[in-house]
């Protein structure tokens, strides 16, 4: 008997073990595509000028479907088939994926890296907002303590410096909203079992990019790409199939964080790795000035990440939910 409960309790501590792995696995890889593409797009879009933000991210669903269509196809990945049901079992998501999508790289073109990051706090407020009246999970004291540090920080170090762009200002702005309810719808989804990670990232790009590219031809977008003159720029073409394949890495990536850990730690690991882009757009954006109310506001900020990443990885139960409304279990 005594070896049988060794043994159930190894087994338990092992599952533990590998859930946190898979948990904090996520959490770095999420972060790591999220920073890479930051750079990449903000390379693409500002040093090498390339005009529409909306033709790189028809380049991103191209890519996302191109990638998940071959891999299914070889038998790398599997994911259910297109049927008459499919939009109806992923919906509202396509629509908040091309709003995520297009408004945050809008808002990487047209604000500096530090302006855009400080504007992007504000997804993590509207994400735990959303995840308590869509999901029905209340947020412990810890949590929104840290939410709050992350909030005050932002507006403390963007009420110093930041020019007001009104563009840019709307473009993040949108950028959070869809962010944040991407996230939450994303985890309802991945909790329904029905079409998967692999299946929820690719009729997500599949749905949308015709409307994009119509959408796009429309403002005359397309021939602003066409007409650009850097496309035999070896290192330019580079950075945009770059920018085309990590795009449809981070859609993977956010799924993979979202479905081990949470909505609101996706968002979390997102201002996270804008805090490594924050201090690398200092040094490399040529556009910063620096201010002690400022500084003294990202590091507040930056504080209450390290709190909230802490809760949140050592946290042993679950957060505690509501009933859902029906109309909201009917989304």
């Amino acid at each position: 008997m005594g070896g049988l409960g060794n043994g159930l309790i190894d087994d338990g501590s092992n599952d533990r073990h590998s859930l946190m792995f898979r948990r904090v696995g996520s959490a770095v890889f999420y972060g790591a595509a999220s920073f890479m593409i930051t750079v990449v797009n903000k390379t693409v879009l500002t040093t090498y000028k390339f005009p529409s933000f909306q033709c790189l991210a028809l380049g991103q669903m191209f890519a996302t479907i191109i990638v998940l269509y071959l891999s299914k196809k070889i038998g790398v990945i599997s994911f259910p088939d297109l049927e008459s049901s499919t939009l109806r079992k992923i919906w509202p998501l396509p629509l908040i994926y091309i709003g995520n999508v297009t408004f945050g790289l809008g808002g990487t073109k047209e604000l500096s890296l530090p302006m855009f990051t400080a504007l992007r706090r504000f997804s993590i407020l509207m994400t735990m907002i959303a995840e308590f009246y869509i999901l029905g999970v209340k947020p412990s004291a810890a949590v929104q303590f840290s939410v709050y540090t992350m909030i005050a920080g932002a507006i403390i170090a963007a009420s110093n410096d930041l020019a007001f762009t009104a563009e840019g200002y709307i473009f993040v702005l949108l950028n959070d909203f869809f962010t944040a309810t991407q996230g939450v719808y994303m985890k309802k989804k991945l909790d329904s079992k029905e079409l998967g990670k692999y299946g929820l990232t690719y009729y997500n790009a599949l749905f949308m990019v015709i409307p994009s590219f119509l959408f796009a031809f429309s403002l005359g977008e397309i021939d602003k790409a066409i007409e650009y003159p850097d496309w035999d720029n070896a290192m330019f073409l580079i950075q945009f199939l770059l920018s085309c394949i990590m795009g449809f890495i981070l859609s993977y990536s956010v799924i993979l964080c979202t479905h081990y850990n949470s909505a609101l730690t996706t968002t979390i690991i997102g201002c996270l790795k804008n805090i490594s882009v924050t201090y690398l757009g200092m040094v490399i954006g040529g556009d910063y000035i620096f201010s002690w109310l400022n500084f003294i506001g990202i590091n507040f900020s930056v504080i209450g990440s390290l709190v909230y990443t802490w809760v949140t990885f050592r946290r042993k139960d679950p957060p505690v939910s509501k009933p859902l409304p029906s109309s909201v279990t009917n989304v």
